[in-house]
């Protein structure tokens, strides 16, 4: 029943604010349960792909997509995705402390942006360099392959600084450009055998009806001061992983 209530939780965290499947679960995943570093990333891949896929329709229903820099965005990120989720693969056999620092690491620095993003304010800088997000996407790509997270915070802080996107469009393609990560990535771990199948099927239990919660919740609770608290949150958890990986 933990894995159940653990699946409801962050799948609601992620209806409500729209980040944070790759970024909670994997960590949550170690720490609590005791779940394999690999294993644990393979698992919060293909649970944030699929919940994902029920939050989406909303997002193209308000017509928060831009299908155009969603394109460049994959452009760079699917092959680092690719990337990373190979050498994920390679890496599984070797001491997890190096997935524990690369882990920790990326969470603390996502969401000590996505802190510092929120307490400056979603300040839309109006430029259009668009050609330059193939090759910010690639690293963010590989990151989201090889440790779950990432995708959220380090995906928006691109499109806010090389498009002129409005706030929601920018949510709505960063989403979507995440889901499109997870997919490719979990879809490798899948085909991999790198993942827990019974602790999949328990996650989605309770993530099914979180995701839905949240989404429904969202159009009325405000996202600022839950995304602030998660990201703090996010900080702290990042933070022992990281300090794991020298222990």
């Amino acid at each position: 029943m933990l894995e159940v209530a653990l699946g409801f939780v962050i799948a609601l965290a992620v209806g409500l604010t729209g980040v944070g499947s790759g970024a909670v679960t994997a960590p949550v995943l170690i720490l609590l349960l005791g779940v394999p570093a690999p294993v644990a990333v393979g698992t919060a891949l293909i649970f944030g792909a699929v919940i994902k896929i029920v939050a989406l329709p909303s997002y193209l229903f308000r017509k928060q997509v831009n299908f155009t820099v969603l394109g460049w965005m994959l452009l760079g990120g699917l092959p680092g995705a690719l990337l990373g989720s190979l050498l994920l693969n390679r890496f599984k056999g070797v001491h997890s402390t190096i997935i524990y620092g690369v882990l920790g690491g990326t969470i603390m620095v996502s969401a000590g942006l996505n802190v510092w993003r929120i307490l400056r304010g979603n300040v839309n800088r109006g430029v259009d360099r668009h050609k330059w997000l193939p090759a910010l996407a690639f690293p963010i790509g590989a990151e989201v392959g090889f440790s779950s997270a990432g995708a959220g915070a380090l995906g928006s802080l691109v499109l806010m600084g090389l498009t002129s996107l409005a706030p929601a469009q920018i949510v709505g393609t960063d989403v979507f450009f995440g889901f499109a990560l997870s997919l490719v990535g979990g879809g490798i771990q899948f085909s991999a055998g790198n993942y827990d199948q019974a602790l999949v099927t328990k996650l989605l239990i309770g993530g099914f009806a979180g995701v839905l919660i949240g989404a429904n919740l969202s159009s009325w609770m405000p996202a600022r001061p839950l995304r602030l608290a998660m990201s703090i949150w996010l900080v702290s958890l990042g933070g022992q992983l990281f300090w794991r990986s020298f222990a």
